[in-house]
């Protein structure tokens, strides 16, 4: 590092701090989406060369790890209110949210670790719940991650086309319902199965295909507790 005020586009810049970069580099990815996401795009909204950034950040590789701390910034943790599974689902659901209501953020986050103050923040939240819940510390630490992947990669999935139809401007109901149409249609004889079940392959939105994924990973996880603690965040049917 230089010290300050040894260049133009140095450190000493004001407002030129890694935050401001990593605001910045959110509102990039908000209007551009994370393929337009660039060092120099971010440095043109900071109003700076793009040579200044690399005080901050080394590459566009480094910018993603702050940008994936910022995207985390106002999610908020569930009440602790309620059994461990009641809590944990409203994890689920409130990230599949949080992700949603952000540009690209799965993209960016997916598979990725870096922590960061707003990060650790939900880390720490989340592994204090799962140890008082009676989950082991090794348990904890891979149902964090578990969680975490499963709701990333549903969203991932979420937001892709399911095909050429949604990506050219068909909903997604119009698309799941040609796709339903086409397996209903094919020869019985060959195809039984995909016959008979072309509605259910189909029909279920994505709020419904999240809750079943969830519900039976949470199914899971139960079976790692003792059978005590276990029946306390086990739902009577669903």
């Amino acid at each position: 590092m230089a010290v300050e005020g040894s260049t133009d586009d140095g450190p000493s810049q004001p407002g030129l701090t890694r935050q401001a970069l990593a605001q910045a580099a959110l509102r990039v990815l908000e209007r551009e989406g994370v393929n337009g996401l660039s060092m120099r795009k971010v440095a043109a909204e900071l109003g700076v060369k793009a040579a200044s950034l690399y005080w901050h950040v080394r590459n566009k590789e480094e910018l993603l790890d702050l940008l994936t701390d910022e995207l985390m910034a106002d999610a908020e943790a569930p009440p602790r209110e309620g059994d461990w599974r009641g809590q944990l689902r409203e994890y689920c659901l409130r990230y599949r949210r949080h992700l949603l209501g952000k540009r690209d953020a799965a993209k960016v986050v997916a598979g990725r670790l870096a922590p960061g103050p707003h990060l650790l923040r939900l880390m720490e939240d989340q592994l204090g719940r799962l140890r008082e819940a009676g989950f082991s510390d090794a348990d904890a630490a891979m149902i964090s991650y578990l969680l975490g992947a499963f709701v990333q990669g549903f969203v991932l999935q979420e937001q892709g086309p399911i095909s050429a139809s949604e990506a050219m401007g068909a909903s997604r109901r119009e698309a799941a319902t040609t796709v339903g149409e086409q397996l209903s249609g094919l020869p019985q004889d060959t195809f039984p199965n995909l016959v008979a079940l072309a509605g259910d392959l189909t029909d279920p939105s994505m709020e419904a295909r999240f809750s079943f994924g969830l519900e039976r990973l949470l199914d899971g996880l139960a079976a790692l507790l003792d059978p005590d603690v276990r029946s306390e965040g086990t739902p009577p049917h669903e």
